[in-house]
């Protein structure tokens, strides 16, 4: 079995292409266009994971409501400072700054991660986490 891609649906798609492209580097890999709505299918690479953001043509004036069951996406980023300072450029802000998290591994060994938040334009949670 392997995991193919998860969805959400977005008030603006402008916007969301515009965030998961220039702030999370990931590349359009499909696109379909269905009688109600487009679907677009980004991933950082052919075969990896994708995020399919679904834009319905006859979208809520308010957009949609994030359940609270969905927690976040996860992200990996070689270098928070570097991120932080794409991040920034681009005019978005954490919405929790990075900071250490410390871990035990199964090895008994102690990891120290940094990781930080933030949110994409329809309010969904992102983590980076500096690998």
């Amino acid at each position: 079995m392997k995991f193919l891609h998860s969805m959400i649906r977005v008030k603006n798609i402008e916007k969301s292409l515009d965030f998961y492209q220039n702030v999370l580097g990931l590349k359009i890999l499909d696109k379909k266009t269905l009688d109600d709505c487009e679907l677009y299918f980004l991933a950082e690479y052919e075969g990896a994971p994708e995020i399919e953001l679904t834009n319905n043509f006859e979208t809520p004036e308010n957009g949609y409501e994030n359940g609270n069951c969905f927690g976040h996406f996860a992200f990996a980023t070689s270098n928070m400072d570097d991120f932080t300072s794409h991040l920034k450029a681009l005019g978005y802000e954490f919405l929790y700054e990075p900071y250490e998290l410390k871990l035990k591994a199964a090895d008994g060994n102690e990891k120290i991660k940094k990781i930080a938040f933030i949110k994409d334009p329809d309010g969904n949670e992102i983590e980076i986490i500096q690998k």
